[in-house]
């Protein structure tokens, strides 16, 4: 849906609700070379019930890459309130704290605290192009309420349908696990019980990101190995990944106390033993990759996997050794190329000094 098909459907919409639904509803134009944050001009209040909804797209004007609102569009809630973002093209929250909204579009850059600050030079915003349209809809009383009510003259899209679904069906993060605060939530894992596994980790992504985490604290040292099994079903791309408009991938990694990691996968084309740094600017200089399955074969099976970290890190990373692993991830990633990825994880676990320490 184009942003003038959005804001047309949307006025009609909101024009033939009842009355004592909604409060107040605005529309603001969010541009996609505008650094954080743009102000609304909305003061809103504790316990105030919002629901927003986004259209359009951010272009990098030198790469075939586009980011639609779903991972683009954060808010804040006064100067030093924490960021946060919703899942899907649509978002509902109960605001926490009185104060200003703010709205933000968000990659090239990358978030260096919980309060908005950027990480990132201004200057990256002058790499994209594009328009977020935002609506935001201030509800009268109850959010689900509200959105039935909105849906009895029909939808946008399927929009309306697809928010009162994540309210009422919410994805549920893996216990122990959680989302890096920097890049956002997602609907990505859940777990459950799948044939041939007790428990697994099912990952299902696409046109969205996802990077989950689970701490961990292990002395690294040799011959630590990661053991665990995978089920790769769809692989989110159909060529090497090496490239930033091409990289999309499911992976598992390692990260260490001096902030490097090694982020294991399985590629579409790069044979298997190819290393290579992380082709987005802000990861470069933290995140390896290394494949060790290739192709279409042994899609839909179950593998085991067993690799030596301490000598990975030696031949991927080098330099001095850190002392700790710190956490695990699992990383999914489908925004450039905008296609799907399912695989699901289990029986993750390390060797360390004959020692088996679970993960999951």
């Amino acid at each position: 849906m184009n942003i003038i098909e959005f804001k047309s459907r949307f006025i009609e919409l909101l024009g033939n609700i009842a009355k004592g639904v909604i409060f107040e509803h605005r529309f603001f134009e969010l541009p996609s070379e505008q650094k954080p944050w743009f102000d609304t001009g909305l003061d809103v209040e504790a316990g105030d019930n919002f629901t927003s909804f986004a259209a359009g797209q951010t272009q990098f004007k030198d790469l075939p890459i586009t980011l639609e609102p779903n991972f683009q569009l954060w808010f804040r809630i006064g100067q030093d309130g924490e960021i946060f973002r919703g899942t899907r093209d649509s978002h509902s929250f109960t605001v926490a704290q009185s104060g200003r909204l703010y709205l933000a579009s968000y990659f090239p850059g990358e978030w260096s605290s919980k309060t908005g600050e950027l990480a990132t030079p201004d200057e990256v915003y002058d790499m994209v192009t594009g328009n977020l349209a935002v609506l935001l809809i201030r509800w009268q009383g109850d959010t689900l309420d509200g959105l039935k009510s909105l849906t009895e003259n029909g939808d946008a899209d399927n929009l309306i349908a697809m928010e009162i679904d994540r309210l009422v069906s919410p994805v549920i993060t893996p216990e122990g696990w959680e989302y890096l605060w920097f890049t956002g939530p997602a609907e990505v894992y859940q777990s459950r019980a799948v044939p041939a596994k007790e428990s697994a980790i099912c990952c299902h992504t696409h046109n969205d990101g996802g990077l989950l985490i689970k701490p961990i604290s292990l002395p690294f040292k040799p011959n630590t190995r990661l053991r665990w099994s995978w089920k790769m079903d769809v692989l989110p791309s159909s060529v090497r990944e090496d490239t930033l408009p091409t990289h999309d991938y499911l992976s598992i990694a390692v990260e260490f106390d001096n902030g490097q990691d090694i982020t294991y996968y399985w590629s579409a084309e790069l044979p298997p033993e190819t290393v290579y740094r992380c082709p987005i600017p802000t990861w470069t200089h933290r995140e390896t990759h290394v494949v060790i399955r290739s192709g279409q074969q042994g899609l839909g099976e179950w593998f085991n996997e067993d690799r030596d970290v301490y000598q990975d890190y030696i031949n991927a990373i080098g330099g001095a050794m850190p002392g700790n692993i710190v956490k695990v991830w699992l990383i999914a990633v489908s925004l450039f190329q905008h296609e799907e990825g399912v695989c699901q994880y289990a029986d993750i676990s390390f060797l360390n000094d004959d020692r088996v320490v679970p993960v999951q």
